[in-house]
């Protein structure tokens, strides 16, 4: 069992409880997360428009989580681990760099919102790139090129 993607796979789901508690808990989540004030009014409209982006979020991170976790404990396979867990870690970490950059022009969002979401989605970019670097020779090959 590699701990580093367990623990990558529980951060992405505990991040997407977080999300869930936005949709289910509203305006006042999306303030105390920082995901901006046009969110959180959207919120307190009972407009749908927030809760479909953060069901949206919710589905990719509920995925990223199951990779992490099938690739940790390699007891269910789930198609291309590789290239995913690559792509995960990828994402991850530049929308960790990316966010480090919005902070002075936070585009709707609070700068503490991208600051802290910034190093959380960098930790666990790093956390994933551990995980996988030490797990990649048990991982199933996607191209017949890739051993």
């Amino acid at each position: 069992m590699n701990t580093f993607l367990l623990a990558a796979g529980t951060l992405s789901a505990i991040a997407a409880l977080m999300h869930v508690g936005c949709i289910v808990f509203g305006a006042s989540w999306y303030r105390f997360f920082g995901a901006g004030e046009k969110m959180a009014l959207l919120a307190e409209q009972k407009s749908i428009k927030p809760a479909l982006i953060t069901c949206g979020i919710v589905a990719v991170l509920s995925v990223w989580a199951l990779y992490a976790f099938s690739a940790a404990t390699l007891s269910f396979a789930l198609p291309y681990p590789r290239i995913v867990l690559v792509l995960i870690t990828l994402v991850y970490s530049v929308r960790g760099l990316a966010g480090l950059l919005l902070i002075k022009k936070p585009m709707g969002n609070t700068p503490r919102f991208w600051l802290w979401s910034s190093v959380i989605c960098l930790l666990i970019g790093m956390i994933h790139l551990v995980g996988l670097s030490q797990q990649w020779p048990n991982l199933k090959a996607i191209f017949l090129f890739d051993n």
